[in-house]
């Protein structure tokens, strides 16, 4: 699972930082085609190994008959999503319909945390694993914390390449700490920003899921019968 993810990883963060430098030679669709062609797979596989093996190794903890356990699971992780998604603002944007483009984004939930990616991801590990309780669960969640921290160097980074002093102004009047910009005064909420249509999709996407868990058993199953499965075991 660690070099499915680390392979992932590099898939991922090496195409932003390749991003700049591809768009001017091929053109901002044709780089995010060949990102999502890459990407997108090795999600897939990624996913499909979790779901084939997230109950492996021990044992470490079983909280799944505790009174108000299911409710608080599906109500962290349907908070991660919120943060998880913020691209669906720009849907058309990921295959390349529009002109993908690289945005500073100083309202709405980067109020928050200019990180929520980050933060959504923390959440769902925190969800998955008081629900699973695993020892490959504890190992999948370090990965993706692991990547998730790393991504926030990285995207600042990038965005201090791109946008200089208009990100440095970003970054001092924004937190990675979810609120923690809030709280120390240099920002300020304004609800009604937080509440856009794409986060209706967000909310579908959040019933489907809860719906397609049936699945999750024979989706497992059926990986681990594929030959990719049989090749990864």
């Amino acid at each position: 699972m660690v070099l499915l993810l680390l392979g992932f990883a590099l898939i991922h963060s090496g195409g932003a930082a390749l991003r700049s430098r591809a768009e001017v030679r091929i053109g901002a669709r044709a780089w995010r085609l060949i990102f999502a062609a890459l990407s997108i797979p090795s999600a897939v596989v990624v996913i499909g190994y979790f779901l084939a093996h997230r109950y492996d190794g021990i044992r470490l903890w079983n909280l799944q008959g505790v009174p108000g356990m299911v409710p608080a699971v599906w109500s962290i992780t349907a908070i991660s999503f919120l943060f998880l998604y913020p691209a669906t603002y720009n849907l058309l944007e990921i295959p390349a319909v529009l002109k993908p483009q690289v945005r500073l984004y100083a309202t709405g939930i980067i109020r928050i945390s200019r990180h929520p990616q980050a933060v959504g991801q923390i959440l769902w590990c925190l969800s998955h694993a008081l629900w699973i309780g695993s020892s490959f669960m504890l190992m999948t969640c370090a990965g993706l914390i692991g990547h998730h921290l790393f991504a926030i160097w990285h995207g600042d980074r990038r965005q201090r390449a791109r946008f200089g002093d208009a990100f440095e102004t970003l970054r001092s009047e924004t937190s990675v700490l979810p609120f923690a910009a809030v709280l120390d005064g240099r920002q300020q909420l304004v609800w009604q920003e937080l509440f856009r249509p794409a986060q209706l999709g967000i909310a579908i996407a959040v019933g489907v899921f809860w719906w397609a868990h049936r699945f999750i058993p024979a989706g497992g199953m059926a990986f681990l019968q594929s030959r990719l499965g049989e090749l990864l075991n």
